[in-house]
C-alpha cells in the first residue's frame, strides 16, 4: 500500500508543473533579407530560420541579452534556436551585413485566475452595546511603479535550453521519491 501511495504522489508531482506553451516560427531567408524583418515571440518559442536563397547565408547576433549564431547554411538548410531569455534581439547575416531583422522575445503571460463570485449574506439589524471608540491615524503610502534598464555591454553565452520549472519538478519527484522510500523500508514495530 505504501508503495503504491508513493508511486502515486511521484506521478502527482511530476504533472504538477505547467504545461509550457512553446510555438515554433519560421523565418525564411529569401533574395537576401530575412522574412519577415521584424517578429514577437515569447520565452520557450523555436524560431526556425531556413535558406531559400542560392547564396550562403547564416544568422548572427548583433544585440540582445543573450548571442546565437547558426552554422553558414546552404540553400534548403534550416536551423532552430529556442529563446529562454527575454528581450529583443537583433541579427544579421555576416556573409552579408547589410541583412538585418530583429526579434522581440515577450516572458510568458501568467493566467489570472477567474474572479470568484461572492454571495452576500443577508443583513440583519442587530443591536450593539456602545464601548468607547479609540481611533488611530490612518496612514496611505503609495509606492512609485519602477522602471528598470538593464543593458548589457558585451554578448553572453547562449543559454542551455533548459526550462527551470521542469527541473524544479523533478528534483521535488526525486526528494519525495526519496523520502518515501526511506519511510517505507523502515522495520514495523509491532
Amino acid at each position: 500500500m505504501l508503495a503504491r501511495t508513493a508511486l502515486l504522489v511521484t506521478l502527482l508531482l511530476c504533472f504538477v508543473a505547467p504545461p509550457a506553451h512553446a510555438e515554433d516560427h519560421a523565418v525564411p531567408i529569401r533574395q537576401y533579407a530575412y522574412q519577415p524583418g521584424s517578429m514577437t515571440v515569447h520565452v520557450g518559442d523555436a524560431v526556425t530560420w531556413t535558406n531559400e536563397d542560392q547564396a550562403a547565408h547564416d544568422v548572427v547576433t548583433s544585440a540582445g541579452p543573450a548571442a546565437f549564431q547558426s552554422p553558414l547554411l546552404a540553400q534548403g538548410q534550416s536551423w532552430t534556436f529556442t529563446f529562454t531569455v527575454p528581450g529583443t534581439y537583433s541579427y544579421y547575416c555576416s556573409v552579408h551585413p547589410d541583412m538585418r531583422a530583429e526579434i522581440t522575445v515577450l516572458p510568458h503571460e501568467t493566467p489570472q485566475p477567474a474572479p470568484q463570485p461572492v454571495a452576500e449574506a443577508p443583513q440583519q439589524a442587530a443591536e450593539v452595546p456602545q464601548q468607547p471608540q479609540v481611533s488611530s491615524p490612518a496612514v496611505v503610502t503609495t509606492t512609485p511603479p519602477v522602471t528598470t534598464t538593464v543593458t548589457q555591454a558585451a554578448p553572453t553565452p547562449a543559454p542551455s535550453g533548459l526550462n527551470p520549472m521542469l527541473l524544479l519538478a523533478g528534483l521535488v519527484a526525486a526528494v519525495t521519491t526519496f523520502c518515501l522510500l526511506l519511510i517505507g523500508s523502515r522495520p514495523d514495530k509491532g
